[in-house]
C-alpha cells in the first residue's frame, strides 16, 4: 500500500472512531514533519490537532466537532491530507491521483457523524515504494561489570519508522548507521570457538532493522497476505502470545514472510546477513555481550541455571522488549530466540565477504546461519560472536527471526 493510501485508510478509521494507538503514532509523526514541533496545524478556520500517543485523539476543528455540512468536511480533510503528504515530499493533490482521495464522490451518506476519507485504490501486485516517515524514539541502555552488576545506565535516541501492517499492528524499523567493525572473536574470549575466527574487518552500509524479533501478532497479519511461494501456518508457535516472538518457523518460512511483506508494502524486506546481525548486536562494542563481559537473566532470557550468578531459567519465551536495548535501540539480541540469517553455513571466516553482504557461496547451502542464542541456550551461545546453523526446512521452538530493509 502506498503511503498516500495509508493516510487515507487511517483518516477513514479516525472518522469512524475505529482508529488505534498505532494510527495516532503514525499521524503524529507525519504532523511533526509539517514544520513545527506542535501537535496541531492551522487549516483555514479549522485547527487540526493530533494528540499524543497512548489514547490520543484527533480533532478536526471546532466547526467539525459541532457538526458541519459535507462540503466543509471534505475541505478540511482535503487540506489535512495535503499538509501530511507535502510533509513527506509527495506533491500530488488528491485530484491528481485516483488512488488517493475520491473526495468528489463523498456524500452525506458516507460520513459517519464526523468525517470520512475514502480510497478507491485497488490491490496492486507491485506497489510503488513510499518514502518512510522517520521519527525518533528514546530508550534506556544498561552496562554491567564482570560480576553482572549494573555500572552504567543512560538514555539514548534512535531514528526509526513505522510500517503499518493491518488492523493497527505495526512493524518498527530502527535506523542502523553505517560503520565498520571487527567481526568474530579473539582466542582470548572465554568460550569462543574456531568457527568465529579469523577476526576480520567488515564495512556495513546503513539499513533498517526490526526493533525486536517478529512477534506472533505480526506473523499472523503477514501470513494472511497473498501467497508467494509456500503456505504459512497462521499460528506455528509452541508458546502462545501476541507479543511473544514467533517460533517454530523454518528459514523457508521466514523467507516467505519477507517476500509477502515486500510485495504488500513495496519495500524490500529480507533476512539480515550474518555480518549485519553481528554488527547490530554489538552496537559498537567489542565485549562478548553488548552490555559487557557478563550476561545475567536480568538482561536477557536464556538458560542461566548453571551460571555462577543468581540467575534463573524461565524455560520459555518472554514478551519482546522485556529487557534493556543495546546502543542502537534493538531489543532481545541476546537470548530469547535464535534468529535466522541469510547466509550459508561455513566452517570459519576464511574468505568471508568484507562488505557486509550475505555469504552465499563456497559453503554448505543445505544449512543456514542462526544467531543470538535462545531461551534454552547456555550463556556462551548467546555471545555476540557465537554462531549456529540449522536445516532451513526444519522449524524449532527456539528458532525465529527479525527483518531488515535498506
Amino acid at each position: 500500500m502506498a503511503i498516500e493510501d495509508e493516510i487515507s485508510s487511517i483518516l477513514d478509521r479516525v472518522a469512524r472512531h475505529q482508529h488505534t494507538e498505532a494510527d495516532i503514532i503514525y499521524l503524529h509523526q507525519l504532523l511533526k514533519n509539517v514544520g513545527n514541533e506542535r501537535d496541531m496545524v492551522q487549516l483555514a478556520k479549522n485547527i487540526v490537532n493530533i494528540g499524543q500517543v497512548h489514547g490520543g485523539e484527533v480533532h478536526l476543528g471546532d466547526r467539525i466537532d459541532q457538526g458541519a455540512d459535507t462540503e466543509t468536511i471534505k475541505a478540511v480533510i482535503r487540506e489535512l491530507w495535503s499538509e501530511l503528504v507535502r510533509s513527506i515530499g509527495i506533491e500530488k493533490s488528491p485530484q491528481e491521483n485516483s488512488q488517493i482521495f475520491l473526495l468528489s464522490n463523498l456524500s452525506s451518506q458516507t460520513i459517519d457523524q464526523n468525517v470520512v476519507a475514502t480510497s478507491n485504490s485497488e490491490t496492486q501486485l507491485l506497489p510503488s515504494p513510499s518514502k518512510p516517515v522517520i521519527a525518533t524514539f528514546e530508550f534506556e541502555v544498561v552496562t554491567v561489570d564482570a560480576k553482572g552488576r549494573e555500572n552504567k545506565h543512560y538514555r539514548k535516541p534512535a531514528d526509526y519508522f513505522i510500517e503499518n501492517l493491518d488492523g493497527g499492528v505495526v512493524l518498527e524499523m530502527v535506523s542502523i548507521p553505517e560503520g565498520k567493525f571487527q567481526m568474530g572473536a579473539s582466542k582470548d574470549e572465554e568460550a569462543s570457538q574456531e568457527d568465529e575466527r579469523p577476526q576480520h574487518i567488515v564495512n556495513i552500509k546503513s539499513f533498517f532493522m526490526g526493533k525486536y524479533p517478529i512477534t506472533q501478532e505480526q506473523w499472523k497479519i503477514v501470513a494472511n497476505f497473498p501467497k508467494i511461494n509456500r503456505d504459512l501456518n497462521l499460528e506455528p508457535s509452541y508458546f502462545k502470545g501476541d507479543n511473544l516472538p514467533v517460533e517454530r518457523v523454518s528459514w523457508h518460512d521466514a523467507q516467505e514472510f519477507c517476500e509477502r511483506l515486500s510485495q504488500k508494502k513495496g519495500r524490500k524486506y529480507r533476512l539480515p546477513s550474518e555480518a549485519e546481525w553481528e554488527y547490530t548486536c554489538r552496537a559498537r562494542t567489542s565485549t562478548p555481550f553488548h552490555f559487557g563481559t557478563t550476561i545475567t537473566t536480568n538482561l536477557a532470557n536464556y538458560c542461566g541455571q548453571n551460571d555462577n550468578i543468581n540467575n534463573i531459567y524461565r524455560q520459555q519465551t518472554t514478551e519482546v522488549s522485556s529487557f534493556p536495548a543495546n546502543a542502537f535501540g534493538l531489543y532481545d539480541m541476546h537470548g530469547l530466540i535464535w534468529e535466522w540469517c541469510a547466509d550459508y553455513e561455513h566452517d570459519d571466516y576464511l574468505g568471508a565477504p568484507s562488505d557486509g553482504s550475505a555469504w552465499l557461496n563456497d559453503g554448505n547451502e543445505e544449512y543456514r546461519i542462526l544467531r543470538g542464542g535462545s531461551w534454552d541456550s547456555s550463556s556462551n551461545l548467546c555471545r555476540s560472536a557465537s554462531r549456529f546453523s540449522g536445516n532451513p526446512s526444519v522449524p524449532k521452538k527456539e528458532f525465529g527471526f527479525r527483518v531488515v530493509c535498506s
